[in-house]
């Protein structure tokens, strides 16, 4: 099957204007005859609610969390990406078009990303509106950074909490729209499954986290706002709780599932230290501004650090390889992630690594410090070198910072086309929640910036032509679709509770994690991947007979939650290694051993890869079909990636 992306007719630079002129629009005395159903309320979702409130739309709003303010938006630490050419250095909307398609690999649709940086403008004026303190230059002006991928300064940054700072701001709008009756927010609630009627999503099944009870909600469109999957490999960036219910539960119901194998793994992250940690911890990219990021020359030097002979200042300039700097000299230690990250693991893979673990390399903050003074770099980086000494007792100001790559951030998602609608009539997919924006991998503080674009400057557009298009009939909340659905949800709630085996959830969960990491992560080989297929089979297997959920349905169940939330890794995790097997080609965070170049980087095949691969789901434990999304390029030349 074909998928038909929508993409407007015309010039690149003139498709999203035309394309808002040709929507229809629903009469604003009409607009208050409509439901909407958002769940999520991070960046995308709490902007989304915000923005369809004030234009008079009934919200209903959802979130697990005890506040949206928890939302996992908040850990986004180093800036937000906008081409406003602040610091005259030759950025423009094209150029920041350019490095995402680039950044991606060459497995983006240009439309969409071409509206994210065309939009990526207005979203710094909306948030600057709304309080969002971003740093700022002595003569006031808003001040930018670099981050990785691109040869200008375009980060607008708050020091290192600028997820925490842009969530505030829409969270304050939110609350007002809370107060004025618009949304009803529905907190430590989790939605558990789709209510499709008559192939149009029109509600959803929730359970209460604290109470058990579970609703059905109605609305005449559902957009889902939960952010990635990350988690499914145990150890990652992502908040603990973080997880792919809401989405994979579309896609069983329907929605298409675009490149799942496509994982972003962050270079910048602190070590494992062992077994007992649930998360990992991200240092924002923004450090490898003035960090510059290094390993010993020898294997001798390396053993003598790991075995406390020696400290990372004892080790001479002449002794120190700064790896990204010799290979990549034009864009240094501010190249891509998935470039940075497999270095990295290339020192630690030829016995270069450091720390106890031998599983990190230094990120140095001397020659800045040197530079700058203390001072200076207190004031951009502090509350980030606060963070890093708290969770290792190590100053950062006086020894080289430890790191190591880490899962970060997923691009796949379930498949939407222009106007952010997936396959299912009426269900819509937001932030990194969808596929859509950043290709094979993506840029730095490029997260943000397509959450709030989506929230704020899409979605209030797109959804009104589709809403205009069924009409204000309210849902019937009594259809049987309804009924059946939140039968199911019972169904399988009761399944998780009859489990009553001697292995913990954490148990699989963690098994889990190490599969994916080992034969589905920075490097991946068919070889692997189809043993990898084989053992989370025989995982998932054993997980529905011989796990253990203790307690009721009717309370707080953190064993229930966390039950429903693996089993449906169990899933994806199949899934994921399905997709990174068929595409037999290196792009961008799918590094496929078979396929590299001389030098070691990713090669890509677009005569059989140049596609956007959306599986349908066809019942459990059958194989799922594949559908394609052709990419054609029309404003960017294909070439291979070259950050030397």
């Amino acid at each position: 099957m074909s998928l038909n992306a929508k993409t407007p007719e015309g010039p690149l630079a003139e498709k999203w204007n035309k394309h808002k002129f040709n929507l229809k629009l629903v009469n604003p005395a009409n607009k208050r005859k409509y439901d909407i159903i958002v769940v999520g309320t991070g960046l995308a979702g709490g902007a989304a609610a915000a923005s369809l409130a004030e234009l008079g739309y009934n919200v209903k709003a959802f979130c697990f969390q005890d506040s949206p303010r928890r939302a996992h938006s908040i850990a986004a630490q180093g800036g937000i990406n906008a081409a406003k050419n602040y610091q005259n250095d030759g950025d423009s909307v094209y150029r920041l078009f350019y490095d995402t398609i680039k950044g991606g690999d060459y497995r983006a649709r240009e439309a969409n990303v071409y509206r994210l940086a065309e939009v990526s403008v207005n979203i710094i004026d909306q948030c600057v509106a709304q309080g969002v303190p971003f740093a700022r230059e002595y003569g006031g002006l808003l001040d930018n950074r670099s981050f990785g991928g691109a040869q200008v300064s375009r980060t607008f940054y708050a020091r290192g909490q600028t997820g925490q700072q842009l969530l505030l701001g829409a969270y304050s709008a939110l609350n007002r729209q809370i107060h004025h009756g618009k949304v009803k927010m529905y907190t430590r609630t989790e939605m558990l499954d789709v209510v499709v009627v008559d192939g149009k999503a029109q509600g959803i099944i929730t359970r209460s986290l604290t109470t058990g009870e579970i609703e059905t909600h109605t609305g005449h469109a559902v957009l889902l706002c939960t952010g990635g999957y990350g988690n499914v490999f145990y150890l990652s960036t992502n908040a603990a709780g973080s997880n792919v219910t809401a989405a994979w539960r579309a896609h069983k119901r329907g929605a298409f599932f675009a490149n799942p194998c496509y994982t972003q793994i962050h270079p910048t992250c602190i070590p494992v230290t062992g077994d007992h940690q649930s998360k990992l911890t991200l240092m924002s990219e923004s450090l490898r501004n003035d960090g510059r990021v290094w390993a010993p020359k020898t294997v001798e030097t390396a053993e003598k650090l790991r075995k406390g002979q020696l400290k990372a200042s004892d080790i001479k300039e002449e002794d120190r390889d700064y790896f990204l700097e010799r290979k990549y000299p034009s864009f240094g230690n501010l190249v891509p992630r998935d470039v940075a990250s497999r270095n990295a693991k290339e020192m630690v893979d030829e016995n270069r690594g450091v720390g106890a673990s031998g599983i990190a390399v230094f990120l140095d903050f001397a020659d800045a410090i040197k530079r700058l003074g203390k001072d200076a770099v207190s004031a951009k980086y502090g509350n980030l070198f606060d963070m890093y000494y708290q969770i290792t007792d190590e100053d950062p100001y006086t020894q080289p910072m430890r790191i190591y790559p880490a899962v970060h951030y997923t691009m796949g998602g379930l498949w939407v086309d222009y106007n952010l609608s997936t396959n299912v009539p009426g269900l819509y997919a937001l932030g990194e929640c969808n596929f859509s924006d950043h290709g094979a991998n993506r840029l730095g503080a490029s997260a943000l910036m397509q959450g709030l674009a989506d929230g704020y400057f899409v979605i209030p557009y797109t959804l009104g032509d589709y809403l205009a298009t069924i009409g204000p009939k309210p849902v019937d909340a009594n259809h049987p679709a309804f009924a059946k659905t939140k039968q199911d949800v019972l169904d399988h709630v009761n399944k998780l509770l009859a489990l009553r085996g001697t292995k913990t959830v954490n148990e699989y969960h963690r098994e889990l994690g190490h599969i994916m990491w080992e034969y589905c992560g920075m490097a991946r080989t068919a070889e692997g991947l189809t043993k990898a297929k084989g053992l989370i089979q025989a995982l998932r297997a054993d997980f529905w007979k011989n796990a253990i959920v203790l307690g009721e349905n009717e309370e707080v169940n953190a064993s229930l939650e966390r039950a429903g939330r693996v089993a449906d890794f169990l899933e994806l995790g199949e899934l994921m290694v399905d997709d990174a097997l068929m595409r037999n080609e290196s792009c961008g965070g799918h590094f496929r051993l078979e396929s590299q170049t001389p030098e070691g980087e990713a090669l890509r095949d677009d005569e059989h890869f140049a596609f956007v691969g959306a599986w349908e789901y066809k019942g459990d434990n059958q194989p799922e079909v594949l559908n394609k999304e052709d990419l054609n390029f029309e404003y960017v030349h294909l070439t291979q990636r070259n950050y030397k």
